[in-house]
Order: structure tokens, then C-alpha cells, then sequence
């Protein structure tokens, strides 16, 4: 689930507010800023959703039942991307923001009231169709080596879990009003809670159940945490000066507007989405215990990519529908250019950590309980391949929101279509090699929609988006990222030697192994002088003297 204490931002860090209640444009140092807290915040909730997997796990392993629960968990996840979330933020925000540019404030209020009013009718409809129809759903849709048993499962799970594409979708346009203020706090915050009430449902209520059916204290976990979401972010709404009015203007051209622009997103992101259900769907064809072991890994997979990628694409998406409204397009090139070759930076190392050690840490983070040490070799097969999806997808979802700020979804929507074929079609081809070749089929879809989205986004800014810079950077990173594998390896198999296989013992060789690598890293990058790791590097010192003093 993608998605800050109720505190107002510090006046001083935005700027001097513009007539009208238009958003600030925010300087260089509230970017850094919004940037250092998003990634702090979803870095936690990383953790903490780590942490929920890693006690799911224990519990249930890699069971058929949790199989079937994570494939009605996709459901849901798909639906939403395709009507609610991201889909209407992302179609939403630039709009907004529009509005606010041009001192219209009243009439962006009017319609995101009215936004909300069509979410509360259309979603609430749409989720009573589902619960009413899944036994008939899920059953046509089932992975083939679903046995008639995981199947039951999978309907009643779904039908607990549904609800929460009604919750999301309401949660979305909070959200994107939060994100026009420049507010990124609750989101993130949020989701570290979302995870927090989720585990306390596992830990409360599965004694209540019995047998597999103790896996619904999972799903009612995720559905009452997902309103506790919702929550959070409401009493947030008039610390940034937003008034809901009881408006349901349908007629307002504004909302004809975001639905029309919100059809290409809608498509664009449900195909993205999509691709991780056709994952589970063919993971099942080669066990049953297959969609789950992809989950697993992608649970992994998700903790740098949350903690950066997300971060730095969901901080400068307001900051891109800006200069897109002004149609700055060097502020727009320098923007996306410096983002990208940031998440080259943070991504690289990650993908090489969880390359050479992909093992050792699914047996850290999962083996105990019903987790078993077979269990731990599927899960840290699609660990590998998934590393090199993993700064290509970071890519991806910077890119994906510099077209929807610039209000070119259809470009998004059409990539992603041949995103979905690549992905299904390779996927297919490579699937005699199991779980890995299920993998390795979105690394190279998500390798040839990152080369395509930089060449159609390049055009949309007269041919130039920095391509040399950035590759001169990246080559650096690319150095740097072999020494901390090599270094991170080294160091992991000597501590692992001597110590063992303890928990204790790998918390030392693997935390060892990491911290080695990330050193040798900021070393390499440093001594190169690139201009991000400079960057990074006097926004860490920023933060740490006021602290000291």
C-alpha cells in the first residue's frame, strides 16, 4: 500500500505564501527537506511492513493458504489502481494545483468536494458488486495449480479485503490536496501506523480463528488499518487551509477534466498494477506455494525502493506540476534530471546488496516458525532477479509522474500496455526456469519501459533531459556499486565463517557485510566528485549540525 503527525510545515521552510491560497513553489531546501522526512517516514513503514511479513511468515510460511491470501490480496490492489489511489491523485494534483496557480482557490475546493462526493457513490457501488459476485470471480481468475480448497480461501479474503479499494479511493484525494500543500507527512506516517495496527490484529485476533482460517485476522487486519489511514489524514485537511463544501457540481468542466485526464493514468497505473497480479498468477503455475514466495521477495525488494525512489518521485511531483503549469522546461529538465540520477544513487548499492546477498537475507529476515530453509531458497531465487528490476522500477515511477505533470497520460498508458506484453510474454518464455524466470521477465519489461519512457518524455522537452550528465554519473555509480557487492560479500562470508548461523551470528555478517559496502560506496562516490553524492552529502551534514550544536 502506497500512501504524515498532524503539524503544520514550518512557514520559514516554504517560502512566503502567493495570493490566492496557491500552493508555494517550494525552494531547493524544502525539497531537501520534504525529501529527508518522506523517506525517514516510508523508510519506517518499510520496516515495520518488513516486520509484519517476517511475523505473517512465521505463522503461516509458505502455505497454499497464504498463497491464496496473497492473491486476493492483489485483487483489490489492482482494482484500486485502476479507480482510486494513485490513479486519481496522480490525475488529480496537477489540476489542483493549476487552480491554485491562477488564485482560483474557491473553485479548487469546489472540486475536490465534488471529486469526493462522485469517489464516496461510484466506489461504495463498485465493492458491493464484487462481495456480491467474487464466488464467481475469483474462481475464473485462480492460478491453475490452485487446489478447490485455496480457492474458497481466496473468495472469502477477497470479499474482507475489498472494501479497502472504497477507502483508498477517498484516501487518494486527501492525499493529493496534502501533496499540492507540499505536506508529505501523514501520508508516510500513516502507512508506519497501517503496518502497527495490521500486526496488532495478527498477534489479537488470530487466536480467535482457527486453522487457515486464521489468516482473516490478516485481512480484517489490513482493512480496519486502511480506515485508520484514512483517518489520520482528515484533520490534516485544515491545517493546510482546504474547506470541504457540500458541492456536487457535476457539471463543473473541472471535473469532466480530471476524469478525462484520469482514464489514460487509470489505465497507465492498473497495467503497472497489473503485472504484479500476472506475476502471482504465473508464479502459481509452478507451485502453489509460488505466489507467495514472489510476494516475499518483493516485501524485500520494497524496502529501498520505498525509502527512496518513492520518496523522491512523490516529493517532486508537485514541484513538476508547477513547472509544467508555467511550462518551465528547463526548470522541468534540471528537475527530473537531478531526481534520476538520485535514485541511480541510492538504488545501485541496493540492488547490489540484495544481489549477492539475496540468501543470506531471506534466511536473516524470514527463516523461523513455519518458514522453512526450502522456503528460503524460493523466496531468495526471486530476490536475485528482482534486483535488477530494482533501479529500472525507481525509474520508472519518476518518469511515469514527470508525464502526468506535464498532463500527457496517454503516453503512460500506451508504454505500459507494451510494458504488460513484455512482461507476460518473457515471462512465459522463461517459465521452464521456475520462479527466477517468472522474475527475470518483469527486470526486462521494467529495463525496456524505463528506456522508452526516457526517450518520449525527452522529446516532450525538445529533445534534451541531461542524457549526457546522466550517464556520466551513472557510469561512476555503476563502479562504485561493483566495489560495495564485491566488498559486501567479502566481508558477509568472513563474518559468517567466524560466527556462524546463529540469529545473533547472521545480524553480525549480513549488518557487517552492508555496512562495509555502504562505506566503501559513499568512499568511491565521493572520490569521484559526483555532483548528487555532494548533494546527498551536504544535506546529511545539514541535518547533523544543528543537532550537534
Amino acid at each position: 500500500m502506497t500512501s504524515e503527525a498532524p503539524t503544520a510545515e514550518d512557514p520559514a521552510d516554504r517560502g512566503p505564501r502567493r495570493t490566492g491560497g496557491a500552493p508555494p513553489s517550494p525552494p531547493r531546501r524544502s525539497f531537501a527537506r520534504n525529501t529527508a522526512i518522506f523517506s525517514i517516514l516510508t523508510g519506517l513503514s518499510r520496516v515495520a511492513g518488513l516486520m509484519r511479513e517476517v511475523l505473517a511468515s512465521a505463522f503461516f510460511g509458505l502455505t497454499p493458504a497464504f498463497s491464496a491470501f496473497t492473491f486476493a490480496f492483489a485483487i483489490p490492489n489492482v482494482v484500486r489502481s485502476l479507480f482510486a489511489d494513485s490513479a486519481l491523485s496522480a490525475a488529480f494534483v496537477p489540476i489542483f494545483t493549476e487552480l491554485q496557480e491562477e488564485g482560483k482557490k474557491r473553485e479548487a475546493f469546489r472540486l475536490a468536494s465534488t471529486l469526493l462526493m462522485v469517489i464516496l457513490v461510484v466506489l461504495t457501488a463498485i465493492t458491493l458488486v464484487f462481495i456480491a459476485t467474487a464466488g464467481f470471480v475469483v474462481p475464473a481468475i485462480a492460478p491453475g495449480k490452485f487446489s478447490d480448497h485455496a480457492t474458497d480461501l481466496a473468495v472469502g479474503f477477497s470479499r474482507v479485503l475489498f472494501p479497502i479499494v472504497l477507502i483508498l479511493g477517498l484516501n487518494g484525494l486527501v492525499v493529493g490536496i496534502l501533496q499540492a500543500y507540499d505536506h508529505f507527512t501523514i501520508p508516510a506516517l500513516s502507512a508506519l501506523v497501517w503496518n502497527i495496527v495490521i500486526m496488532a490484529f495478527l498477534v489479537g485476533a488470530r487466536p480467535f480463528f482457527h486453522g487457515d482460517d486464521q489468516l482473516y485476522a490478516y485481512a480484517i487486519g489490513i482493512l480496519v488499518g486502511t480506515a485508520v489511514q484514512f483517518a489520520m489524514a482528515l484533520p490534516v485537511l485544515r491545517t493546510v487551509g482546504f474547506h470541504f463544501e457540500w458541492s456536487f457540481d457535476w457539471r463543473d468542466p473541472r471535473v469532466k477534466r480530471v476524469f478525462v485526464l484520469m482514464l489514460p493514468v487509470t489505465l497507465g497505473l492498473g497495467l503497472i498494477n497489473f503485472n504484479a497480479l500476472a506475476n502471482y498468477y504465473l508464479a502459481g503455475f509452478v507451485s502453489e506455494e509460488g505466489p507467495r514466495a514472489i510476494e516475499a521477495a518483493f516485501r524485500l525488494y520494497m524496502l529501498p525502493q520505498g525509502m527512496f525512489s518513492v520518496a523522491i518521485a512523490t516529493v517532486l511531483f508537485p514541484q513538476l506540476s508547477r513547472l509544467a503549469a508555467r511550462r518551465d522546461l528547463p526548470g522541468l529538465r534540471a528537475t527530473i534530471g537531478n531526481g534520476l540520477r538520485l535514485i541511480f544513487l541510492m538504488l545501485l548499492p541496493a540492488a547490489a546488496a540484495t544481489a549477492v546477498l539475496a540468501e543470506p537475507m531471506v534466511r536473516l529476515v524470514y527463516q523461523r516458525g513455519e518458514f522453512t530453509a526450502s522456503d528460503t531458497h524460493l523466496v531468495a531465487t526471486a530476490l536475485f532477479w528482482f534486483s535488477f528490476s530494482l533501479p529500472f522500477s525507481g525509474v520508472n515511477l519518476l518518469l511515469t509522474r514527470s508525464f502526468f505533470s506535464l498532463q500527457r497520460p496517454w503516453t503512460v498508458t500506451y508504454l505500459s500496455v507494451a510494458n504488460l506484453v513484455v512482461n507476460i510474454g518473457v515471462s512465459i518464455l522463461l517459465l521452464p526456469l521456475g520462479i527466477g524466470g517468472v522474475v527475470a521477465g518483469t527486470a526486462i519489461a521494467d529495463l525496456a519501459l524505463a528506456a522508452a519512457q526516457y526517450v518520449y518524455l525527452k522529446r516532450e522537452l525538445d529533445d534534451q533531459l541531461e542524457l549526457r550528465d546522466t550517464i556520466e554519473a551513472t557510469i561512476g555509480m555503476l563502479i562504485a556499486a561493483l566495489w560495495f557487492g564485491i566488498v559486501t560479500w567479502v566481508v558477509w562470508f568472513g563474518l559468517d565463517w567466524t560466527f556462524g548461523r546463529s540469529l545473533i551470528a547472521q545480524v553480525i555478517s549480513v549488518g557487517g557485510g552492508l555496512t562495509a559496502g555502504a562505506v566503501t560506496y559513499a568512499y568511491v562516490v565521493l572520490a569521484m566528485r559526483l555532483h548528487e553524492a555532494e548533494q546527498l552529502r551536504r544535506l546529511i551534514m545539514g541535518r547533523l549540525r544543528p543537532a550537534r550544536g
